[in-house]
């Protein structure tokens, strides 16, 4: 049992850490994009808010994850 939920928490885990490096790319990705070709700002805007809704994802992804691990040791 516990061996299921250590993989399932592992599992977890890289998905978040997969979100967090991908949220990243794709912001950094976008605000250059959004300078080199003259964006309007609410474009910009537009990227920095999903950019925040992925890290805010990402961490309540681990929240979760430190959540079922206190609850497995208990």
């Amino acid at each position: 049992m516990s061996n299921d939920l250590d993989h399932k928490n592992a599992r977890d885990g890289k998905m978040a850490a997969l979100v967090i490096m991908a949220t990243g790319v794709i912001w950094i990705g976008a605000t250059w994009a959004g300078a080199r070709f003259g964006w309007a700002e609410r474009t910009r805007a537009l990227f920095d808010l999903l950019a925040l809704a992925g890290f805010a994802f990402a961490l309540i992804m681990t929240f979760r994850i430190w959540r079922a691990r206190q609850r497995d040791e208990g």
